[in-house]
């Protein structure tokens, strides 16, 4: 795997210089990265969660004969 790589331009001149990232760098990158994905996966399992406590609601719903219609004016 190649060296990820940095790019910064100075405005004023408009020059841009590459560098390759430090080790500092990179490992601040893949702890952003891995911060990033579980985030995700928080965010992914929290509105499985919230499907499927609003399935079981309906379901319950459905259980008392309440109509589709009837259960979407109760809850929106």
């Amino acid at each position: 795997m190649s060296t990820p790589r940095v790019a910064t331009v100075d405005c004023s001149t408009g020059i841009e210089t590459v560098r390759d990232m430090t080790t500092e760098e990179i490992a601040a990158q893949e702890a952003l990265n891995a911060e990033i994905a579980e985030r995700q996966a928080a965010d992914e399992a929290e509105a499985a969660a919230k499907a499927a406590a609003k399935a079981s609601g309906d379901a319950k719903l459905k259980e008392l004969g309440l109509t589709d219609e009837e259960i979407a004016a109760l809850v929106g």
